[in-house]
């Protein structure tokens, strides 16, 4: 009975514990470049970056626009969220309390591994 009571709580803890939630940190390092090949300067969320370099995203249910102060290159570029297809895998073993949990933690978000500015 008692193996059964805690094989029990194994599986219901493991049942509301998000996939992604476990497998993704909360930011995503991001290659960032120009176009052209040169040194790009800017800003994402407020945090200078310089490329070409890696950038660290924080996951979240919005997508993420580059401001960007290098002369010759575009003002903004995008970096559109899609969701990590961990969070369909965890709909598939941990049905919806898996998947909520992963939606709660904005964990379930990626972005592109590569954004490229375009610049003259």
């Amino acid at each position: 009975m008692k193996k059964i009571l805690a094989m029990s709580v194994v599986a219901s803890t493991l049942a509301m514990t998000g996939c992604a939630s476990i497998l993704n940190d909360k930011t995503q390092a991001v290659n960032v470049s120009a176009s052209n090949g040169k040194e790009i300067a800017g800003t994402v969320d407020g945090v200078q970056f310089k490329g070409p370099g890696i950038v660290n995203l924080t996951r979240e249910n919005k997508n993420k626009v580059f401001l960007v102060t290098t002369e010759g290159c575009a003002k903004e570029t995008v970096a559109e969220k899609g969701v990590d297809g961990k969070f369909f895998i965890n709909i598939l073993t941990g049905g919806t309390l898996g998947s909520s949990t992963d939606y709660s933690t904005e964990k379930m978000w990626r972005y592109s591994e590569n954004v490229v500015v375009s610049c003259k």
